[in-house]
């Protein structure tokens, strides 16, 4: 597999005062979805989004196929811009699993306590978006019915993007190769349908369509690196006239520098495994009544829906193209960054 946009006398300097852990009304398991991530901001005028306010990062692990929630509080968390420090507040249902991973890793004054929101309960989103600078969504669900979908991945989405709207801050939503506002898959379908109505909303965010994302801490292998979504949103949310210029009100679709059949893929685990395993190809038609089967059944790491089946028919590599309102992650990560990561000099260090 997939990080939005940040004379006279001596300011005066203070720390905000952390936010309490903030509990909403019970939630629905249907209706769990992962949120955002934020950069709060003083009232006086800063240099950069990221100089002392504070980040909140939505937990989206076991809702999309990628976790990118811990690698880009780490990046922002180490990002330095002047002499102020950029604050970290991760916001989704349950915002304790993941601070509490990064609290030990982060330093205090740059990780905010948490703040619970729930995206399909719009009344739960003000006081945690309150004073955001930037808003990251990484709204998403892997399986569900399609009322599921509709309510988290297309009006949570906006539920999130109004919220952002009304918090004056810029918003970078994660969407996925493949959104398809006329797609019959819903995963696919409502993701299209949400990038069309955040673009209404909000037409200076951004839209990252990442592929399946690999790293240590994910279940998924796929040739674009976690780290490298990190370093792209921590780009896009740096307050640069000319990254603001180039990105907002775009899409981008991230891959990584390989392209590789899911087979190929396979074959690489293997091998960096020092393993044999044969690796057998199903027909169409199987993979499709092994979906029917796996996808009435509790939710585990052997999930597979019809949907998912369906969507291995298709690509799942980058368009490139030069329309406008599409940016390049290549382009973007080589022109302030460093160049993308190979599969190859991942895999090695944590199989």
């Amino acid at each position: 597999m997939t990080g939005k946009d940040f004379s006279g006398p001596v300011p005066e300097i203070r720390v905000p005062t952390p936010q309490p852990l903030i509990q909403p009304e019970a939630f629905s398991a249907e209706t769990e979805a992962a949120a955002v991530e934020l950069v709060r901001k003083k009232p006086k005028k800063r240099k950069s989004q990221l100089d002392d306010g504070a980040v909140v990062v939505g937990d989206a692990d076991s809702f999309v196929p990628f976790p990118p929630s811990k690698s880009i509080v780490r990046t922002l968390a180490a990002s330095s811009f002047g002499r102020d420090i950029p604050q970290i507040q991760i916001s989704s249902r349950h915002p304790n699993k993941v601070h509490n991973i990064l609290k030990n890793t982060i330093p205090q004054d740059r990780l905010l306590p948490p703040v619970s929101l729930d995206i399909t309960k719009p009344e739960t989103l003000p006081l945690a978006f309150r004073n955001a600078n930037v808003v990251i969504s990484l709204v998403g669900v892997l399986n569900g019915s399609p009322k599921a979908f509709e309510e988290i991945q297309l009006k949570g989405a906006e539920n999130v993007a109004q919220a952002a709207k009304g918090a004056g801050a810029k918003l970078i939503h994660f969407s996925a190769i493949g959104a398809d506002p006329q797609s019959e898959i819903m995963y696919a379908k409502t993701k299209g349908l949400a990038e069309h109505s955040i673009l209404q909303i909000c037409p200076d965010a951004t839209i990252i369509r990442p592929s399946l994302v690999f790293g240590p801490e994910d279940d998924f292998f796929n040739p674009v690196y976690v780290e490298d979504l990190a370093r792209a949103v921590e780009i896009i949310a740096r307050d640069d006239p000319d990254v603001r210029k180039l990105v907002q009100g775009c899409i981008m679709e991230a891959g990584g520098p390989e392209i590789f059949t899911f087979k190929q893929l396979m074959e690489l685990v293997l091998m960096h495994n020092k393993r044999y395993r044969p690796i057998i190809s199903l027909p169409y038609a199987v993979g499709l009544l092994q979906g029917a089967v796996l996808e009435k059944l509790p939710t585990n790491l052997f999930t597979v829906t019809r949907d998912q089946v369906k969507q291995l028919s298709s690509d799942n590599v980058i368009n490139p193209s030069s329309l406008p309102g599409v940016i390049s992650f290549k382009d973007l990560l080589e022109r302030y960054s460093g160049p993308l990561t190979s599969v190859h000099d991942v895999l090695p260090t944590y199989l």
